[in-house]
């Protein structure tokens, strides 16, 4: 079990640190290029209609801080010039996107409307990375549906290899991925700025996050490779910084399902006669979204929900003693421990000299159903993963300098795994695994000034997890088997 309690409260003169939002700033010059002092500028945002203003320098800079991502119209105005207006801003999450304008000789009720403005090449931050948008997100195919995957788009990140071998179906891991050459554990995942660690002494190849939410359920997420700021710390490999979407003042809503079949798949070059079936593997996934606004222009929501239901065989080979073999007719010689003796290869061994629990233990192995003495027996093993997982969000916006927001996500996950050989003589394995991972985050921000912010944010993670052999609970081994002197 896990419990972890995060606590961050920062005040800054200078607003260069943002976690899950942005800044926005800019130049406002005249037609020859000279800096315009006192310009009103707004920031508008085309989804929810909240804005926010500001007023340029005496260098004609302006700056907008804490800017949550989405799409955006910024306006310039002053007296004796035309209105210059840039619409259809995309703002990132963590960008410092820089939006310079030009106001024109002319009536304030004249507007000039550039589409697109901001600069794409972000010159005023040195961090190397790759933004993962809406769109890349909804439409690039992923196997398992795992956001996280579509990190690899990004330069220097390749899959960890330990994820796939820890894997029967062959699909990676929850963002289980090598950057620069990094362990997948010296990876910082944060959630709307918040911690988003699974935190594990053995983690390495398997989730590597607390809450993994449908990719319908995110608004965009940024990887950053190198040179990232001292905000996020204590990061060996790279950082992965996601934005749970936000509700706006329109209603929008999904409802889907990804199916795949046995009856749709090959057969595959490891078909074998003897088995003489496909490998199982029936997979549902399926979720809903929804958003919308509660106030108009003030008060939003977004929550979502994604089930997975998914039934699995892949063939499995073991080597187990042949009908020889349990004779006691072994094909090299060996010697009784107890007594010295030496029984020839290819000559039975008295049945005398096998012990009960010997007799027992073959008696309850199931007989090869393969050639040969290695890898002589084959099964299509059962795994079978039911989860459930949810996200449920509200932003506030208290006035044009106060916003906070409120999020809950959940995940609940039961898995089987059968083990190799069936029978108590076949081994435990893992059996039953269940978890459990719930996350709570609100955070409060405050503008007092373009320069100045201050921002509070908590977060409690909890994990409860654990696992029950197939077995664990049934009936006794030692009088199973006759087993004594045990305690």
């Amino acid at each position: 079990m896990l419990k972890q309690l995060a606590l961050l409260v920062f005040c800054a003169v200078s607003c260069l640190a943002q976690f899950d939002t942005a800044d926005l700033l800019g130049t406002i010059r005249d037609a020859s290029g000279t800096p315009v002092a006192g310009a009103s500028v707004t920031l508008l945002n085309q989804g929810t209609g909240i804005q926010a203003k500001t007023t340029s320098d005496s260098a004609g800079t302006y700056t907008f801080s804490n800017v949550k991502v989405g799409t955006y119209t910024v306006a310039a105005e002053l007296a004796g010039f035309s209105k210059a207006v840039a619409s259809d801003i995309k703002v990132d999450v963590n960008a410092r996107q820089r939006v310079d304008l030009t106001l024109q000789v002319g009536q304030v009720n004249e507007s000039v409307t550039v589409t697109g403005a901001a600069t794409v090449l972000q010159t005023d931050s040195s961090e190397k990375g790759q933004v993962i948008n809406t769109q890349e997100i909804t439409e690039l195919p992923l196997n398992g549906r795992n956001y996280s995957s579509l990190a690899l788009l990004s330069t220097n990140v390749h899959v960890s290899p330990i994820a796939i071998s820890f894997s029967p179906s062959g699909t990676p891991c929850e963002g289980a991925f090598n950057v620069n050459g990094m362990r997948s554990t010296y990876n910082n995942f944060m959630m709307d700025g918040l911690d988003n660690n699974a935190y594990s002494p053995s983690n390495q190849g398997y989730s590597a996050q607390v809450v993994q939410p449908s990719p319908d359920a995110l608004a965009e997420f940024k990887v950053i490779t190198s040179n990232f700021s001292a905000e996020y710390g204590r990061v060996g490999g790279g950082v992965v910084n996601a934005v749970l979407r936000s509700g706006t003042n329109a209603f929008h809503g999904t409802v889907y399902e990804f199916l795949r079949n046995t009856d749709l798949n090959a057969a595959g070059f490891t078909f074998s006669p003897a088995v003489f079936q496909k490998p199982t593997l029936q997979r549902n996934q399926f979720g809903a979204t929804i958003g919308g606004p509660f106030i108009k222009n003030n008060l939003f929501f977004f929550g979502d929900y994604e089930g997975f239901r998914q039934l699995q065989r892949y063939l499995n080979f073991d080597s187990i003693p042949n009908a020889n073999d349990r004779q006691g007719i072994l094909p090299v010689a060996v010697y009784n421990p107890l007594t010295g003796t030496l029984y020839p290869a290819n000559t039975k061994i008295p049945a005398s000299a096998m012990t009960t629990l010997a007799a027992a233990v073959l008696s309850a192995l199931p007989a090869p159903n393969g050639p040969g003495r290695s890898n002589n027996y084959e099964a299509l093993l059962l795994i079978r993963d039911y989860s459930d997982k949810y996200d449920a969000k509200l932003d506030y916006q208290i006035n044009d300098k106060m916003t906070s927001f409120l999020r809950f996500s959940q995940r609940k996950d039961l898995q089987y795994y059968a083990p190799d050989i069936p029978g108590f003589a076949g081994g435990g394995g893992n059996g039953y695994i269940h978890a459990i991972q719930q996350q709570a985050g609100i955070g409060y921000t405050w503008t007092i000034s373009p320069s100045s912010l201050f921002e509070a944010r908590l977060g409690f993670t909890h994990v409860l997890a654990g696992k029950v052999p197939p077995y664990l609970g049934g009936p006794s081994l030692q009088s199973l088997f006759g087993i004594t002197g045990l305690p």
